[in-house]
C-alpha cells in the first residue's frame, strides 16, 4: 500500500463537474493498493497517517499530527502510484490490486481512519476525478507499508 499525502488548507474532488467531497485544513491522501496488500497494511497506514507529525506547532516545528490539529483527510484512490516506469515508455500497472479487492481495502482504510476519530471524506473509487488542492507548505510525503519497502 502506498500513499502520497499532502498537507492542505483545503482539498476537493469533483466527478463530471459535480462536487463529490471537500475538506478544509488537513491531509489530501492519494492511495495506491497493490495486489498483495492486506487489512493489516491498511491499519498500519491509517495509524501512521493519524499520528505523523507534519503540522507546525507554535514554534514553527513539525510537531503536530492531523489528529492534534483536528484536521480531516480526503482519501482519493490512485492506482497510478503503483506504476512501474523502469522499462519502456508506457507505465506498467501489474502491481496494482484487483479493482474489487482494492475497493474493499480502500473503504477499509477510510473506516480505519474514522475509527481513529478523524473526519474522512472520499473520492469515488475508479472514477476520473478532478482534485483541487491548496497545498500548505508545500508539504508532501510518501508512505509505504513497511513490508513493501
Amino acid at each position: 500500500m502506498k500513499a502520497v499525502i499532502q498537507r492542505v488548507l483545503s482539498a476537493s474532488v469533483s466527478v463530471n463537474n459535480e462536487p463529490v467531497s471537500a475538506i478544509g485544513t488537513g491531509v489530501c491522501l492519494f492511495l495506491g493498493i497493490e495486489e498483495t496488500d492486506t487489512e493489516a497494511d491498511a491499519l498500519w497506514l491509517a495509524h501512521k497517517v493519524a499520528t505523523l507529525r507534519i503540522f507546525e506547532d507554535d514554534a514553527g516545528k513539525m510537531n503536530r499530527s492531523v489528529t492534534d490539529i483536528g484536521g480531516a483527510v480526503l482519501v482519493v484512490s490512485q492506482f497510478t502510484l503503483l506504476a512501474d516506469c523502469d522499462t519502456g515508455r508506457r507505465p506498467s500497472f501489474t502491481k496494482a490490486g484487483n479493482p474489487d479487492v482494492a475497493n474493499r481495502l480502500y473503504l477499509f482504510f477510510s473506516k480505519a481512519l474514522k475509527d481513529l476519530q478523524i473526519p474522512v471524506k472520499n473520492g469515488i473509487f475508479g472514477a476520473d476525478m478532478l482534485v483541487r488542492i491548496e497545498n500548505n507548505g508545500p508539504a508532501t510525503f510518501i508512505l509505504q507499508s513497511p513490508r513493501k519497502q
